[in-house]
């Protein structure tokens, strides 16, 4: 079964030789976490039928698991009573990171038939579904980044997270002989994400001491978010298996790059990329369209690209992490760049980090896509040279605060997504700043303490 997907039959024959005796079964909180619960493998396949239930307050808490009031969707109120999980066996997959584990991943409903409008696989879905009415389907890719840490997580939590090792002692962009010296790591991962029907492209050291990037094979949206998800269990999985850490924070220290989330995304009919003629290298209205909406939306949207207080950090001049929303051909300084040609073509987008949770990035994209294309919506003029230096282009939000406020406020949000997505995020959003702003710092510490 080795790089392919499991069926419900494997599953069936597996449990009953043994080979597979635990399936977990989750689903992504906002944070984008798994959550769910782990069965046993003879009950799930006698059981499938029925689903399982969770308590709804997992779509109100805050990091700390911590319920947080004044949403609509669950309070003390109303008891906060369950959910039901609907497996989707087509996410089903053996979990090769774990011992005689499968993984699937589930939908949320209310009762037995009602959507969850809130939960992030739904907020996708509707964009999936909107694809279809268009008659046209994605190929989409996230390049997901992360830090490797010596450390284990208890270690690094002991640590207060301070003085955490780094894998690696320099800086490793594409460097063979640096990231060589973590194979120990990143190689059971690339063979443990295959194994898991997870496809891998390449792996390779990035921007900064103990950066890495493992590219996953693109797929359509919502499998590549299903595959992202899976590989950010898989690695937090294996580097506690081995006493080691990653972390997918966009900015864990003030003087190296950010870790992104880059988002390709193409549209596709009748087996060719609608974007490209496939002909003279024409870029076509279709792409145009779709380009101009993704750009003209990501305003008002970017909590779903930058949904964390950290998030904004990441976002300096020269530091990689785009700071304009412009586009371009093949120039990393721009928020939105422009790669391939024929059927290769794609829009890159460079300004999620990898906090973002998939499903509401891939969602906040498609969107805004589709609406450019419904009202023909023309995206600026191609950005040339350094754009961390063209100060006349709109750049994105400074913090989470401010980005919120253009969500909770755009009457475009609410056009998009529907009033009660924005209402349930924008309130989530808005606690999570509340908590940090309500936290005393280690900088302020270092700075008042004696001083002030």
């Amino acid at each position: 079964m080795s790089g392919e997907s499991l069926t419900f039959s494997d599953l069936q024959a597996m449990a009953e030789d043994g080979s597979i005796d635990t399936v977990i079964v989750g689903f992504t909180d906002h944070y984008g976490r798994l959550m769910g619960k782990r069965f046993d493998a003879d009950f799930f396949c006698d059981s499938i039928d029925e689903g399982t239930h969770a308590c709804r307050y997992l779509f109100t808490v805050d990091m700390e698991m911590e319920p947080l009031e004044g949403f609509e969707f669950a309070d003390w109120s109303g008891g906060y009573g369950d959910m039901h999980l609907v497996p989707d066996l087509d996410t089903l997959r053996i979990a090769a990171w774990a011992d005689r584990t499968a993984i699937v991943l589930c939908d949320v409903v209310e009762g037995e038939d009602g959507i969850v409008s809130v939960s992030p696989r739904t907020i996708l879905q509707r964009q999936v579904d909107a694809l279809g009415r268009a008659n046209v389907g994605s190929a989409a890719a996230s390049e997901l980044e992360f830090f490797i840490f010596r450390d284990s997580y208890q270690t690094a939590h002991a640590k207060d997270y301070r003085d955490v090792q780094a894998a690696g002692w320099y800086v490793e962009d594409y460097h063979l002989l640096q990231s060589e010296r973590t194979e120990d790591f990143v190689g059971p991962a690339r063979r443990a994400l295959k194994a898991s029907g997870v496809p891998v492209e390449s792996s390779k050291g990035e921007a900064a001491t103990g950066q890495h990037e493992i590219n996953l094979r693109y797929a359509p949206a919502m499998e590549m978010a299903d595959r992202h998800v899976v590989m950010k269990q898989c690695l937090k999985a294996l580097a506690d298996s081995k006493e080691m850490s990653v972390t997918f924070m966009a900015k864990p220290f003030p003087d190296t790059p950010g870790s992104s989330c880059h988002l390709h995304i193409s549209l596709w009919h009748d087996g060719r990329n609608a974007f490209s003629d496939g002909i003279d290298g024409y870029r076509t209205d279709i792409f145009r369209w779709f380009l101009g909406g993704w750009m003209a939306h990501t305003h008002h949207l970017m909590p779903f690209y930058a949904p964390t207080v950290n998030s904004y950090k990441r976002y300096q001049d020269a530091s990689w992490a785009p700071t304009r929303i412009a586009w371009s051909t093949d120039n990393r300084t721009a928020g939105f760049r422009v790669v391939g040609s024929g059927n290769s073509l794609r829009i890159e987008c460079r300004i999620p980090g990898a906090d973002a949770n998939p499903y509401l990035a891939f969602a906040a994209a498609l969107a805004s896509g589709l609406d450019g294309i419904a009202n023909k919506t023309e995206p600026p003029p191609p950005a040339d040279g350094d754009q961390y230096a063209a100060f006349h282009e709109q750049r994105v939000p400074s913090t989470l605060a401010e980005a919120n406020e253009a969500f909770r406020s755009s009457a475009e949000s609410v056009r998009l997504l529907g009033d009660e997505v924005v209402a349930h995020y924008g309130r989530f959003f808005q606690m999570e700043y509340d908590a940090y702003n309500r936290a005393v710092t280690d900088w302020e510490r270092r700075r008042y303490f004696e001083r002030i």
